[in-house]
């Protein structure tokens, strides 16, 4: 009896610790990725357990979740994504994680002749790299700076839409294009780009990053933990920062 008893005990202490086990799966905005990774890593250091990411552009991600994609977290770039997936009931109701800055970037010893939308105009640059702005966050965020400074319809024919914003950054850093429009937690990622400008809150909206649970996650006790530790870990918003975001305070 004692024998069996041990075993049953044994059993179940096999079964916890492979529940514990099960990577937490997050599918996030591929602005994040280098601030998540290294979250992810202190996070598995202090004993929280795994966790995997699928990066891509929150377009990309939105409709992998409302087609059943297998998640268990699910982080933005903007509220449209974000929306999209709570209308196919996809999440959990959302909240807000994060907040970002538009930046215009230029390859390294390349400077605009000014710092604002008039400058892009310019005969210089001929090629702006910026995400789809038909369907990337970035690329939508770009499309309201250039239409509140004028600049939309004029600047259209320069414009290469890519399909995320880690791609514009790429085509900055290469030399391929004469400028780009990103977040600053991009630029800041790359010693090969220059930020020529910020642009104000006011030309583009508020930029958050809305964060939910997926409804059909596997692991949803893992994902609550490491759900709570992006917003409220002092370490993980340290890490926010340094890589150019901002918590989520109630101002915004």
């Amino acid at each position: 009896m004692l024998a069996r008893t041990i075993l049953v005990l044994l059993l179940a202490a096999v079964s916890l610790g492979a529940q514990r086990s099960e990577p937490v799966l997050v599918s996030a905005a591929i602005s994040l990725s280098d601030a998540l990774e290294e979250i992810a890593r202190l996070y598995e250091r202090q004993g929280g357990g795994t966790v995997r990411f699928n990066l891509a552009g929150s377009n990309v991600l939105a409709r992998q979740i409302a087609n059943g994609a297998p998640a268990d977290i699910f982080i933005s770039a903007d509220l449209v994504q974000m929306h999209l997936v709570q209308r196919a009931g996809a999440v959990v109701q959302f909240t807000y994680l994060l907040t970002n800055t538009l930046v215009v970037i230029v390859p390294r010893g390349r400077p605009l002749s000014g710092a604002s939308a008039a400058a892009l105009t310019d005969p210089s640059v001929r090629r702006i790299a910026v995400g789809d702005p038909a369907a990337v966050p970035a690329g939508l965020y770009a499309r309201k700076f250039l239409q509140h400074e004028g600049q939309w319809e004029r600047l259209q024919p320069k414009l290469v839409p890519l399909a995320n914003v880690r791609a514009a950054l790429a085509a900055v850093e290469s030399g391929g294009v004469d400028a780009g429009i990103v977040y600053e937690s991009d630029a800041i990622a790359s010693s090969r780009v220059a930020i020529a400008f910020r642009v104000p809150e006011r030309m583009t909206g508020p930029i958050v990053y809305p964060v939910a649970l997926v409804e059909r996650s596997r692991n949803r006790e893992a994902a609550e933990r490491f759900l709570r530790y992006l917003r409220f870990d002092r370490g993980a918003q340290d890490i926010f920062r340094r890589h150019g975001f901002d918590p989520y305070v109630t101002t915004h």
